[in-house]
């Protein structure tokens, strides 16, 4: 039985949401689909707590870190607000403490066609790729729990990014809430899409996907948009310039690679 449970919180990836201008705190016409965050969250919440989890401990994990509102979620729920300003970014506060790691509101991958608002980690590159692989957030999120002992349960978000998930997590439930076509998204109603959430929740505590097997050594490489993101990303030790727009950068050791991430992008 999970008694303590892990949740990391994006917006891109939440039901309906289609424009940056949604994602934006500053902005009014963001106020529905912070609201959404904070309802699909919930969802996990109530579900969680109904199958006997007695602790949940959820990352805001997007922009400002300043999107939700606490008081919608169960009293036994801990929220970070905004940045602790390290490497482990969207997954701060995770340890091996934690029976089982979620992610809602996650989109698919920069360099990807599943959502208008596909990147990885920031709009400054075109991609990120680990060991040859298209990478997401997700990816990255997901192997930083396991780096830590911590299996990935369930993931909400497009429905490429939930195709994808099982790649990198096989046996993760998935719950796609819309679908990108161009530069536009379908999305199922938002009411579904909780109740969707809430009922893929109940069935991964109910047999929780395994450890993801972790590589013996990582190979990544950037593409920026820019060529002076290169240039500087380059002077990161152990860093190579591969091209105007690429860095690439090898290591085994995982917590190498998220403290190249939070130092380049």
């Amino acid at each position: 039985m999970i008694r303590k449970l892990y949740i990391s919180a994006d917006i891109e990836g939440i039901c309906g949401i289609v424009d940056w201008k949604e994602t934006n705190v500053d902005e009014a016409q963001g106020a529905y689909f912070r609201e959404e965050m904070t309802q699909e969250v919930a969802a996990v919440c109530e579900a969680a707590n109904e199958s006997g989890v007695e602790e949940i401990f959820v990352k805001d994990a997007h922009g400002s870190g300043r999107n939700m509102d606490p008081s919608k979620l169960p009293e036994n729920v801990r929220i970070m607000r905004a940045w602790t300003n390290d490497p482990w970014s969207m997954m701060a506060g995770i340890d091996a403490s934690f029976g089982g790691a979620v992610y809602v509101g996650y989109h698919s991958a920069g360099g990807s066609d599943g959502n208008p608002l596909a990147h990885t980690m920031d709009t400054t590159n075109v991609h990120v790729l680990i060991n040859g692989e298209l990478t997401s957030e997700f990816r990255l999120n997901a192997l930083t729990a396991a780096s830590v002992g911590v299996p990935s349960l369930l993931v909400a978000g497009d429905r490429l990014l939930c195709e994808s998930a099982a790649s990198t997590v096989p046996g993760i439930l998935s719950v796609p809430v819309s679908e990108g076509r161009g530069n536009a998204s379908i999305s199922i109603h938002p009411r579904l899409a909780r109740r969707q959430i809430a009922d893929a929740m109940r069935k991964a505590l109910d047999s929780p996907a395994p450890l993801p097997g972790m590589p013996d050594r990582f190979e990544l490489s950037i593409l920026y948009r820019q060529h002076n993101m290169a240039h500087k990303a380059s002077f990161f030790p152990g860093a190579r310039k591969i091209g105007p727009l690429e860095v690439a950068f090898e290591t085994k050791e995982w917590f190498e690679v998220i403290r190249f991430l939070y130092f380049v992008l």
